[in-house]
C-alpha cells in the first residue's frame, strides 16, 4: 500500500517546510512504514552549512519519526491525531546526506501498547546506511484512557 503527500497530509498534522517524508512506499498500520524524501532546495540547507550543505543530524530522525508515524496515524481511529517524540537513543549518524539526495527511510514498530510506541529505523542514500536510531513515540489521546 502506497501514501501519496496528499495523503500523508491528511493523515498527520506536520507541514511544509516541516514536513521531512514525502511518499510512503508501503505500510502496515501499526508494523512498519517505508518511504522516502527527496532533498533538492530545502530550506536547511541554506544554513546547514553554506559551504558544505547537508541535512542536520535531529532532521534525519525526524524524518524517521515522521515515517513511522504514519504507521500509527493509519491505525483506525488514529487519523489527524498528534504524536510526540519523548526518546531517541543509539543515534548514528554514517553518511552525509546532501541536495539531490533522496533518502530512503525504513522504519518498524517494535510494540504499540496503551499510546507508547517503540520504534526503530533507518535511512539509506543510494542503498548505503546514513543514520539510524532506536526511538519512542506516544499518543496522548490514548494515554489519556488510561489515566482516568
Amino acid at each position: 500500500m502506497e501514501l501519496s503527500k496528499d495523503k500523508i497530509i491528511e493523515l498527520q498534522q506536520n507541514r511544509d517546510p516541516y514536513l521531512m517524508i514525502d511518499h510512503v512506499t508501503d505500510y502496515e498500520p501499526g508494523k512498519y512504514a517505508k518511504g522516502y524524501k527527496d532533498l533538492n532546495d530545502d530550506w536547511f540547507f541554506k544554513v546547514h552549512w553554506p559551504s558544505d550543505p547537508n541535512m542536520p543530524g535531529m532532521l534525519q530522525v525526524e524524518a524517521l519519526v515522521q515515517m513511522s508515524s504514519m504507521a500509527i496515524v493509519t491505525i483506525e481511529g488514529n487519523s489527524g491525531k498528534i504524536l510526540y517524540l519523548v526518546n531517541a537513543d543509539k543515534l548514528q549518524f554514517k553518511k552525509k546526506i546532501i541536495p539531490g539526495d533522496r533518502l530512503e527511510l525504513n522504519t518498524n514498530i517494535l510494540s504499540f501498547k496503551r499510546g507508547i510506541a517503540t520504534c526503530i529505523g533507518e535511512g539509506l542514500v543510494n542503498n548505503e546506511l546514513a543514520c539510524k536510531a532506536n526511538f519512542t513515540l506516544i499518543l496522548p489521546d490514548y494515554i489519556k484512557q488510561f489515566s482516568k
